[in-house]
């Protein structure tokens, strides 16, 4: 009695799952009935594809079924004629309209930007959508030219906007959403990249944020608050020099991951990252030959030099700060590492300001001292004693 007690609860269990809980597509039914020849799990975004190829029509029948990840937001399946990725892809896309129903409607994906709804390079028929549990279900009749294999591409997405599909994530998942499909047997095949792709925008990211968001900023406070102390003279000069010279290095090996970045991802803009980091990189170049450029102490333009210097290094921290928490935006790592980064500023912030401190009593006491006897070397202009190694 027991057992059968078991049995009972487990089916009506079972019976619970919806598509999206489903292990397999085999396991899926569609309120119409309608069975298709094949059908795949897809390896990204908990998406499946069912479909019946007709060789003598040329005829593609498809039922996609996948979750967005939101309930407002979009699925989509596409075929790229001549490429792998999603630009250039002709592509279905479903979403809930206003009222609550399904629309399905075609693009020609030219680029990531917005998109326009438009015709595909083939007859699309029979076009309808369901959504329910979470999940969409897109259907449609493709009529293509003859092949064997297509390329074949799935997205999802959290949001729709005036009835436009708005940008999806670029996680390795989304990334990696593509592959090959063999029409006849009914082999499907990832085609990967996308996580190579994540690990060398890491990379950029953690060599960008060591260089000019660590790096930069301490080698200024070495220069700006150790020089104020005499038996710092010279080392503090070279703590200096090592840490700006390393951070523009360092520096610039990030601007280089990021243009391959930039190259390996046509159609994907971060106008504003991209253009702060050019800047940074422009001004770091120019700011490294000022320790060509620096004038003896009692050079006439020692004055213009050290605005020059001073400005520049100033400039690009703020800038550098700022681009970071730009990347960090951009690559949405765990919440952990944006802390993480934010606990190293506030920790520099802190230092600065207690060196600050530090700073204005030791040149106040120093100039008590000093006010009745002159004395060699030069100022900065805030009151402190230029270190002769300057």
């Amino acid at each position: 009695m027991a057992l059968t007690q078991l049995s009972i609860l487990l089916l009506f269990s079972l019976s619970l799952l919806s598509p999206s809980q489903s292990l397999t597509c085999t396991s899926q039914k569609f309120t119409n009935n309608k069975i298709y020849q094949h059908c795949n799990d897809l390896p990204q975004l908990n998406s499946y594809l069912h479909y019946t190829y007709d060789a003598t029509k040329s005829s593609l029948s498809i039922a996609f079924v996948a979750t967005p990840p939101k309930p407002d937001g979009w699925v989509a399946w596409a075929i790229n004629p001549t490429a792998t990725g999603m630009v250039g892809s002709q592509a279905l896309i479903g979403f809930k309209n206003p009222d609550g129903s399904v629309a399905v409607k075609t693009y020609n994906i030219t680029s990531y930007g917005p998109i326009a709804e438009s015709k595909l390079s083939f007859e699309v028929t029979q076009k309808s959508g369901e959504f329910s549990d979470g999940v969409f279900k897109i259907f449609a009749t493709l009529a293509l030219p003859e092949m064997g294999k297509l390329n074949q591409v799935w997205q999802v997405g959290a949001s729709v906007t005036g009835g436009v599909p708005d940008k999806h994530d670029f996680q390795p998942a989304n990334l990696n959403s593509k592959g090959t499909l063999d029409l006849a047997s009914g082999q499907s095949s990832a085609t990967g990249g996308g996580g190579d792709r994540h690990r060398k925008k890491n990379i950029h990211g953690v060599l960008n944020a060591v260089s000019w968001g660590i790096l930069f900023p301490l080698g200024i406070i070495i220069a700006r608050y150790m020089s104020v102390f005499p038996s710092a003279d010279p080392a503090w000069f070279y703590l200096h020099v090592f840490c700006q010279v390393s951070a523009y290095a360092v520096g610039v090996a990030g601007w280089g991951t990021g243009l391959k970045l930039g190259s390996q991802s046509k159609g994907v803009k971060y106008s504003s990252h991209r253009n702060i980091g050019i800047a940074l990189f422009v001004l770091a170049t120019v700011q490294i030959f000022a320790l060509f450029l620096r004038p003896e102490k009692d050079h006439k333009y020692r004055l213009h030099w050290r605005i020059y210097h001073h400005g520049l290094g100033y400039a690009i921290v703020i800038l550098s700060i700022i681009n970071v928490f730009k990347g960090l935006d951009i690559l949405d790592p765990e919440e952990k590492w944006k802390r993480a980064y934010i606990g190293v500023i506030i920790a520099l912030g802190v230092i600065a300001v207690i060196l600050e401190a530090i700073t204005w009593i030791m040149v106040s006491k120093r100039k008590s001292r000093s006010s009745t006897k002159p004395y060699n070397g030069e100022h900065n202009g805030d009151g402190r004693q230029q270190p002769l190694s300057q």
